[in-house]
């Protein structure tokens, strides 16, 4: 094993100093990200307090093996790594010796995920079936017109619920046919914003000119926040594309547990299964949604047999 030493007034210092040092990553990663590194990175600091480590960098290829074996017994192996990930980013940014490039540390996360083979969950399809349900329980008010367009479109366009929220009115264009080409800027498997295109129906398109009709103008976001009525000019939280699945779903009086497998995602899984069930193969689905994986499409895919309205 490797262990590295420090002087104590050191030890302080590189303490507070990685908090400030993950400034420089900002505008370079999600801001999703970010709150994950911070998150992956306090934890490890409280299990070293907890198991009365001193110091947590640098650390020595000891401290991280147990760590993420302790881990490992709690959460998922996915979730380990990413904390592994973030380790490593600190002592990058702080330019410490970095031990979790060590072979330990390999043979320490092939157990966590040998212990844990747990398969990722997957979010229920907001299939069409669902989707026009919700559509017609979302009542006639400013929430149910923004809601209703905002379901409508995140399904035809496949969005990440961070995706969709991003949408501004420079991204909408109408086409002849009364149907909207909308650019898609920046995704989680584009970082760099290049974007993609996608297109819409003409009930989509008229959801969402109810919308804006009601909106006006001189909002900049696509769909933005409404308070007592009024519109307020910045875009939603990631959380109110998830809080209308649920309501909708609940309104239509799903059970329990049907109404919790739903989340943000559920519009982008239920479209990419309609797809399939339309004869679509996975390379236009793929294209169609920007995934970049056919792994990860293949487990969206895989229940699109039993995704069933009941």
């Amino acid at each position: 094993m490797i262990f590295y030493h420090i002087g104590h007034m050191d030890a302080q210092r590189i303490g507070l100093d990685w908090r400030s040092e993950f400034q420089r990553l900002e505008g370079a990663y999600a801001p999703s990200t970010m709150r994950s590194y911070r998150a992956d990175v306090e934890a490890f600091e409280d299990w070293c307090v907890e198991n009365c480590i001193r110091q947590p960098f640098p650390a020595s290829v000891e401290t991280v093996c147990r760590f993420l074996e302790d881990q490992g017994q709690s959460r998922a192996s996915s979730t380990v790594q990413r904390r592994l990930y973030a380790i490593r980013k600190v002592h990058r940014l702080l330019r410490l010796p970095d031990p979790t490039y060590d072979e330990d540390i390999n043979l320490a996360m092939r157990k966590v995920r040998r212990a844990r083979s747990i398969r990722p969950r997957q979010a229920k399809g907001l299939t069409r079936n669902y989707l026009d349900s919700f559509l017609e329980s979302e009542p006639d008010t400013p929430w149910g017109l923004r809601n209703r367009a905002m379901l409508a479109l995140g399904y035809e366009l496949l969005t990440r619920r961070s995706e969709l929220i991003a949408l501004r009115n420079r991204d909408i264009v109408e086409r002849a046919d009364g149907t909207l080409r909308v650019l898609i800027r920046r995704s989680k498997a584009d970082p760099y914003g290049q974007g993609r295109i996608a297109f819409t129906s003409k009930r989509t398109a008229d959801l969402l000119g109810e919308w804006l009709s009601y909106r006006g103008p001189e909002i900049e976001w696509l769909f933005c926040p409404i308070y007592q009525g009024k519109v307020i000019d910045r875009c939603l939280e990631t959380t109110t594309v998830r809080r209308v699945i649920k309501e909708a779903a609940q309104r239509c009086g799903l059970r329990a547990e049907q109404v919790a497998s739903f989340s943000g995602h559920s519009m982008r899984v239920g479209a990419a299964q309609d797809l399939l069930r339309r004869g679509f193969d996975t390379a236009a689905i793929m294209r169609a949604g920007g995934w970049k994986s056919v792994n990860v499409l293949a487990r969206y895919l895989e229940k699109a047999e039993h995704n069933v309205w009941a």
